[in-house]
């Protein structure tokens, strides 16, 4: 069940009138929470709202405490018009698109820091991102008053942080994960795909070929610090500039993998190309 027409807040105080009037009505509230720039992937997680919840929210905000690099800050894609469409055909309830000032006005203090499943990975990678991220999502959760939450799988550190954040906090919000969205030739769908050119496009798809390749390998038994390396290798090869990391991760809590994996585990991964970070990840059968 759906409302007719799409509503735009852009302040806690519009957001919450239409979902305390929702929640009046004894309706489930579902958040979808984004940085805009959508794809499919985002509307999987709308459509997945929508069958789970009677009302669905989709904030698009581009966080800024969350990147420790300004000039990606100022790169990241702003398309709130286009996403405005995309979320309107898809059934979308309420946008929520605050300003900076709304989600942080004069006199903000407050962090929240998650750690142990926020150190090392992207964590590692860029100083402080789990923090702006943490910080956001409770916010976000909260203004919404949502009873669900959904994440896409391909931020797999992400989801764990929010988890542990909603479970330390007591927050009455259920955190529902959906499947990676990939393109044709298998690279994850991503909001910063469209800042690569055509050829670093054509690149990408080798990092879920060499992710998965690797999987198996490891899968199979084969020694896994010479299959990790010689997958960093095989990224670097193919145009990658850099690789931040390349490991293998507990699925359950991230707790490093250093051998043949005999619980589920997933083999996750970071790299750089034309200056444009990209991740990816893969299940590895045990």
């Amino acid at each position: 069940m759906t409302t007719a027409h799409m509503t735009t807040a852009h302040t806690v105080h519009d957001l919450r009138a239409q979902v305390m009037q929702w929640k009046r009505d004894g309706l489930r509230v579902a958040m979808v929470p984004t940085m805009g720039a959508l794809h499919d992937g985002h509307l999987s997680l709308v459509r997945a709202a929508r069958a789970a919840c009677d009302r669905v929210v989709v904030s698009i905000f581009v966080n800024p405490i969350q990147f420790d690099d300004a000039a990606d800050l100022a790169a990241y894609p702003r398309t709130l018009d286009a996403d405005a469409a995309l979320l309107r055909g898809a059934g979308v309830d309420v946008l929520y698109a605050p300003s900076a000032a709304e989600m942080y006005p004069p006199g903000f203090a407050t962090t929240i820091r998650v750690r142990g499943v926020s150190e090392g990975l992207c964590g590692g990678a860029r100083p402080g991102h789990f923090d702006g991220v943490a910080t956001v999502v409770c916010k976000l959760l909260m203004q919404a008053l949502a009873d669900c939450a959904f994440f896409g799988e391909k931020d797999f550190q992400q989801v764990h942080v929010v988890r542990r954040m909603v479970t330390d906090l007591n927050l009455p919000v259920e955190i529902v994960t959906c499947p990676t969205r990939r393109e044709d030739d298998g690279l994850a769908m991503s909001s910063r795909n469209r800042r690569l050119s055509a050829e670093g496009r054509a690149r990408a798809r080798i990092l879920p070929q060499v992710l998965t390749q690797c999987a198996e390998r490891i899968a199979a038994g084969d020694d896994l610090d010479t299959a990790l390396q010689q997958a960093r290798d095989a990224l670097i090869a193919a145009g990658f500039t850099s690789v931040d990391y390349l490991e293998l991760r507990d699925a359950r809590d991230l707790a490093p993998v250093t051998t043949t994996p005999t619980a589920p585990a997933r083999l996750l991964a970071a790299a750089w190309l034309e200056s444009v970070r990209l991740i990816d990840g893969v299940d590895v059968g045990v």
